[in-house]
């Protein structure tokens, strides 16, 4: 009897030392979906009060699920956004900080009647570094990216195919998927006997200019082929092989373009006095006659995918160990005709894509995970795109943090710097037991294009442009119209010991830096 005892109090020891998902379900990994979508402001949901556009999907998810008041992209611009994603760390430590560009450097080659370039894509991930997929699939995860790629270009030591992807359908450059019917999309499939990434030709749409008249005739629509791959990829899916899948859609990004269909002309109807846009060929962005129905219909196109992810998980059993999360990758844009002001998109918060400001770094971010994450739940835990990593680290269970690293050939420095991580996981606020949720002191940004840089801490936010400070207080002053530097300067110092701190210098993306 005494046997008995010791043995069940050892064995509750051991499940306190589980992670706090394994305590309350089986001992299963978790399916991991990430829908990641393209320039979606804080404000462009109807669960975040967004009145014009209809997304009932996505609002659902929110009712059944978590929905995060207060999180944060890695960076208010696409490529270094999702590098923060990718390895864990925040911009003043990871390599990619902006969108550098290799199309530029590349010849141009014939599709068609149209010309494009031979080799694209942007800066590639630090190769010593481990990312996302790779931390996933060494833990025996099946591993899906469906969407943009953007870390980096064709044929470098960074691209799904050396990063731990099974299969890839989409765009690996961010600047073409600036065309939504485009000359050619990039695939990597291990299924499908890939060695590498390779240009899948869209046959129907090369016969017709990429830009101006013409156009229009174009039938291959990329956002809804990307889905069709991702869908297919998901159906493959069975019970007892974990799945991570990253499901970076485009939509609802510049240009605005999508097929006329019935959904079009709904909002054709709805916005009778409607814009017109010119376009802008250097940014391939083509003329726009309906840019406020364009918009909110690539916003409801991309909620119906997001139903239809939902539907086939339900359909195939999954939904119950499926963790469903839905963000954005920064904040709204006005590119290629869009036009923020008029639907409210930054949700009363101050600024843009490419700022710093709140309305070009906070997003929605939602999660799903049923039987697990409580629904109809509110969180203000600040969390930033860094936590991502972390967390689906704790939820695979991983016990390999440091086998990747050792298997590149990397000096002690860059060893040292695969180990660090910025974030932490919030595994336990996605379940509601948020005492034992570890909490950031702060959370950190810098864009070297617009040259600003921020720090966050509590409910200050210390924003510097040009290497100018200035101080707000989020508590009463959301929309940041208040500066209390010269009213604060013991709290403008704290921040700027984070800042000085924490960056590292980076000389393919240099910011300016405040005075000691």
């Amino acid at each position: 009897m005494n046997a008995l005892k010791y043995l069940s109090s050892w064995g509750s020891l051991l499940l306190s030392t589980l992670p706090v998902w394994a305590q309350q379900k089986a001992h299963t990994q978790p399916n991991i979906l990430i829908i990641l979508c393209d320039d979606m402001g804080y404000g462009d949901l109807g669960c975040y009060g967004q009145p014009y556009i209809q997304t009932p999907h996505i609002d659902r998810m929110a009712a059944e699920g978590m929905r995060f008041t207060q999180a944060y992209a890695g960076s208010p611009v696409s490529a270094p956004s999702r590098a923060t994603l990718m390895t864990g760390q925040h911009t003043g430590h990871t390599h990619v900080r902006g969108n550098r560009e290799y199309w530029t450097q590349s010849e141009r080659i014939p599709y068609g009647e149209n010309m494009d370039y031979a080799v694209v894509g942007q800066e590639p991930y630090d190769p010593n570094l481990p990312i996302l997929p790779e931390v996933m699939k060494l833990n025996g995860y099946t591993t899906g990216m469906f969407g943009k790629w953007a870390g980096g270009y064709e044929g470098s030591c960074s691209t799904p195919d050396k990063r731990g992807v099974d299969e890839f359908y989409g765009y690996i450059c961010q600047f073409q998927a600036h065309l939504y019917y485009p000359n050619f999309l990039n695939r990597y499939s291990k299924r499908a006997g890939d060695k590498e990434v390779v240009r899948v030709t869209l046959e129907e749409n090369i016969p017709y200019p990429m830009y101006g008249k013409g156009y229009e005739r174009r039938t291959q629509y990329s956002a809804d082929l990307i889905h069709q791959e991702a869908m297919a990829w998901l159906d493959r899916q069975q019970q007892g092989q974990p799945f991570f899948g990253l499901l970076t859609y485009t939509l609802p990004h510049a240009e605005l373009a999508q097929p006329e269909d019935s959904l079009l002309e709904g909002y054709k109807k709805k916005f009778f006095h409607d814009k017109t846009w010119g376009g802008s060929k250097p940014s391939r962005y083509n003329p726009v006659v309906h840019t406020h129905a364009q918009f909110a219909a690539m916003i409801t196109r991309l909620d119906a995918y997001v139903g239809e992810i939902m539907e086939k998980l339900r359909q195939k059993g999954l939904e119950e160990n499926t963790l469903v999360i839905f963000t954005s990758d920064n904040g709204p844009h006005e590119e290629g005709g869009a036009d923020p002001t008029f639907f409210g998109r930054d949700g009363k918060l101050r600024g843009l894509k490419r700022s710093c400001y709140e309305g070009g770094i906070r997003i929605p971010f939602i999660a799903r995970w049923p039987g697990h994450v409580p629904a109809g739940v509110d969180s203000d835990h600040l969390l930033a795109f860094y936590d991502l990593l972390p967390t689906c680290r704790e939820l695979a269970g991983d016990k390999h943090q440091n086998g990747l690293k050792d298997k590149r050939r990397a000096g002690v420095a860059e060893k040292r710097r695969a180990e660090a991580s910025d974030g932490f996981s919030f595994v336990a606020t996605l379940l509601g037991d948020s005492a034992r949720q570890a909490r950031h002191d702060f959370l950190y940004w810098e864009f070297h294009e617009t040259d600003q840089m921020a720090v966050r801490s509590g409910d200050w936010k210390l924003y510097v442009e040009g290497g100018v400070p200035h101080l707000f207080n989020l508590s009463t002053d959301i929309h940041e119209d208040t500066d209390l530097a010269s009213q604060h300067p013991d709290k403008v110092k704290q921040l700027l010991d984070i800042l000085w701190r924490e960056h590292q210098d980076n000389p393919l993306f240099p910011v300016t830096l405040p005075a000691r």
